[in-house]
């Protein structure tokens, strides 16, 4: 038994180290597999660099020219001076008291004078305009050529507004320049163009028709090219037309891209028109000034009209400027605001070119000190005074409503923003705090007794304005049945 029993236990224990060393391969075999897997995973990767050297070379460019500004960063340089600018055109920059460079203007410049391709990636109001023209005009000075350099924007004032830009700062150099857009007599601006200027600025569809229609205009020796606001000039369709530009142009040339987004529409545009371009961005996410205060008031249904006039009260003597969702709408309420006494004037897309400009002259001189207007002011328009921006319709766009209140709080000054918000608004107004990141202070009301006792004044001048608003509409259409047509651009229909 007990060899029997010394038997059964020499047999366990050998058991046990057949267990052991079955365990210690398995270990083996593990650890051998974990290492050619990792092998397998290193030749991949090698043999993927291999074949794919294309891509790898695009990434590193990309890096290579994204420049991202801050703004807060040192600037490229302190003072125009610093540049090798021609004493023309630094006197021209000190007359218009330009001392110091903002940041997109530091950073695109110096690219720019050497002579390379850019993607500016910043909001209105960032000084871009001068960021483009001083390294134009600069060029100019040795090419003293015709056709030289074409902007293209997106509404007219802002075309009008970039010529005035180039003006004063060619002024000491005998700068010719002329703005082409819709709303204006095709002859003349034909025999504009005959006079040969060095700059041309357009909105698309116009510059598009004499390019088509125009005989003798021609750009084959265009030497700059200009898409500003780009992110816009596409979001109105204007697509098809600068294909067309694209096409007729010489592809040799210089190309500034300014935008306040980096969309795909905008990448692709980038692709057509641009050769290694340096990409500048001031900022990379949509905020408001920090100097500008907002604010939202909830309005009582029917009294939309009773609380703007109270809000005007309030801040009478001020300069104003009332954003609506449509062309009726204001007309509608500055008739509304004149016939209380205020001083407004309009501006959208369905009066002339010489009423709107008029709107707009009237307005930066101080003669009027309310501008009621649509979305074709909320961007690029340089009107720096501007104390109070009320929203009396909610933008469908949050990015709409940054570049509307952006129309205050400008060059370091402050602002404020009253936005009318009605139950059915609210969802919209969530979406804008959404995008702002924070939750905007409520105004408390006004006394329901003020209300009620201004709503009786603002009711029946509200049902004049509708009718003098209804007279203008149907004016307007028996104008263009009697074959005056209508002037507004194609492309802002």
């Amino acid at each position: 038994m007990s060899v029997s029993v010394g038997g059964v236990t020499k047999k366990v224990k050998k058991s046990k180290n057949n267990d052991a060393k079955a365990l210690a391969e398995k270990i083996k075999r593990n650890a051998l597999k974990q290492q050619e897997l990792e092998k397998s995973k290193t030749s991949q990767a090698v043999d993927a660099a291999q074949t794919e050297p294309a891509e790898k070379e695009v990434v590193e460019v990309e890096t290579k020219v994204d420049t991202i500004v801050d703004p807060d960063a040192p600037l490229k340089f302190e003072t125009f001076q610093e540049l090798k600018l021609i004493p023309e055109l630094l006197e021209s920059i000190q007359n218009m008291k330009f001392t110091k460079p903002t940041p997109i203007q530091s950073e695109a410049i110096p690219h720019a004078l050497a002579g390379k391709d850019i993607i500016g990636l910043a909001q209105t109001g960032s000084g871009k305009t001068a960021a483009f023209a001083i390294p134009i005009l600069q060029a100019l000075w040795d090419a003293q050529q015709p056709y030289f350099g074409l902007v293209l924007a997106p509404t007219r004032e802002l075309a009008y507004q970039i010529k005035e830009t180039f003006d004063a700062l060619g002024s000491a150099m005998g700068l010719r320049s002329i703005c082409i857009v819709g709303g204006m007599d095709m002859m003349d601006q034909a025999r504009d163009l005959m006079r040969k200027p060095h700059i041309l600025v357009a909105t698309p569809g116009r510059i598009m028709d004499h390019l088509e229609h125009t005989k003798g205009f021609s750009l084959k020796n265009l030497k700059y090219l200009v898409m500003d606001e780009a992110d816009r000039l596409l979001d109105m369709d204007f697509g098809p037309a600068l294909d067309k530009i694209l096409k007729i142009i010489p592809t040799q040339r210089t190309t500034y891209l300014f935008s306040a987004t980096m969309t795909n529409k905008i990448a692709k545009l980038q692709r057509a028109s641009l050769h290694n371009p340096v990409r500048v961005a001031v900022s990379d996410k949509y905020q408001t000034a920090d100097n500008l205060v907002q604010s939202m008031m909830l309005v009582s249904d029917g009294y939309k009209n009773t609380f703007l006039i109270h809000l005007l009260n309030e801040h009478i003597g001020k300069s104003i400027i009332i954003f609506t969702r449509t062309c009726a709408h204001t007309q509608r309420t500055t008739l509304l605001a004149s016939i209380l006494g205020f001083s407004a004037v309009p501006l959208h897309g369905q009066l002339t070119q010489a009423q709107r400009l008029g709107s707009l002259n009237k307005f930066k001189s101080g003669k009027a000190n309310i501008l009621v207007a649509t979305d074709v002011a909320s961007r690029g328009l340089d009107i720096p005074s501007v104390d109070l921006v009320i929203n009396y319709d909610i933008p469908t766009d949050s990015k709409a409503y940054i570049h509307r209140v952006g129309r205050t709080a400008r060059a370091g000054r402050s602002g404020k923003s009253v936005s009318l918000i009605t139950q059915y608004d609210l969802e919209m107004y969530l979406r804008i705090e959404s995008v702002l990141g924070k939750k905007l202070p409520k105004d408390p009301s006004p006394p329901k007794d003020v209300l009620d006792a201004l709503h009786v004044h603002v009711d029946r001048a509200s049902a004049e304005a509708i009718r003098r608003t209804k007279d203008f509409h149907e004016k307007r259409n028996e104008k263009k049945r009697g074959g005056r047509g209508d002037n507004r651009d194609r492309e802002e229909r």
